[in-house]
């Protein structure tokens, strides 16, 4: 067996046998991987507290033919117990885990999206900003470290900038007033600023923007990656945002004729 060590975010947890667990971690050189994590669900486990979703830690395995196996486990940084107490920030907190974990394949190194998600959850933590705007941030990051970036601030059909009419979801993004189709969704021009200040970090303007732009925006962000991820985010549906529950998995729109979430932002 070969022994390596690395440091990562535990994305989720389930059991195994009557005592052990399977940890899902993504990690800063390995990418995301799944390691068996012997005894941890014994009372007197030596770190099974430390290998909760949210917890930044640093790993030491085993490497086994099938599952690794995590020999030891040190606590970096130990988000979680800052979530947990705020509902808000915590169902943000899982949507992220959820996507890190769909954006990722097993065993293929993703560092981009590990700093995302650690930067991403340590901003959640500090709570210097919205919650569903950290979220909003992340998800749009995330894309576009996937390669999905949308299209904000010109035409993703002729390139062409201003006068931004539509957002086509299976175009892949803003659309301008030639371009746009029946059924594209019709966000407010301050929406696709603040997409595109969240995207970029802009959080002077994102901290200053209206609840109905946040709100459409968090429509649109949410649709856009699930049409891409082509299966739902189950966490986003208990996402909050000013007391009202945020939108349901089914904001795909149409494949073939556009994108009609007009309803729900």
């Amino acid at each position: 067996m070969t022994l390596y060590r690395d440091e990562g975010v535990v994305l989720r947890t389930q059991k195994l046998g009557e005592a052990d667990r399977i940890v899902t971690v993504l990690t800063r050189r390995t990418g995301r991987i799944r390691a068996a994590a012997k005894g941890v669900r014994k009372t007197k486990s030596r770190f099974g507290a430390r290998l909760e979703p949210f917890t930044h830690v640093d790993l030491q395995l085993y490497e086994r033919r099938s599952l690794d196996l995590i020999t030891q486990a040190e606590t970096l940084r130990p988000y979680g117990e800052r979530l947990v107490a705020d509902y808000s920030r915590y169902t943000a907190g899982t949507a992220m885990l959820e996507t890190a974990e769909k954006l990722t394949d097993e065993g293929e190194p993703a560092l981009r999206q590990f700093l995302l998600l650690v930067g991403g959850l340590r901003t959640l933590a500090d709570r210097a900003h919205d919650a569903r705007l950290v979220l909003d941030a992340f998800l749009l990051r995330s894309l576009s470290v996937a390669g999905w970036a949308p299209a904000l601030d010109e035409c993703c059909r002729c390139g062409v900038r201003g006068g931004l009419r539509g957002f086509a979801i299976a175009a892949g993004g803003a659309v301008c007033a030639n371009c746009r189709r029946p059924g594209a969704a019709t966000p407010a021009p301050p929406t696709f600023r603040l997409m595109l200040a969240l995207l970029r970090g802009d959080w002077e303007y994102a901290d200053a923007s209206e609840p109905r732009h946040r709100v459409e925006t968090s429509g649109l962000v949410a649709a856009y990656l699930q049409w891409h991820l082509e299966h739902g985010i189950r966490s986003l549906r208990h996402v909050e945002r000013d007391g009202e529950h945020a939108f349901d998995e089914d904001t795909t729109g149409d494949p073939a004729g556009g994108d009609d979430i007009r309803e729900r932002v």
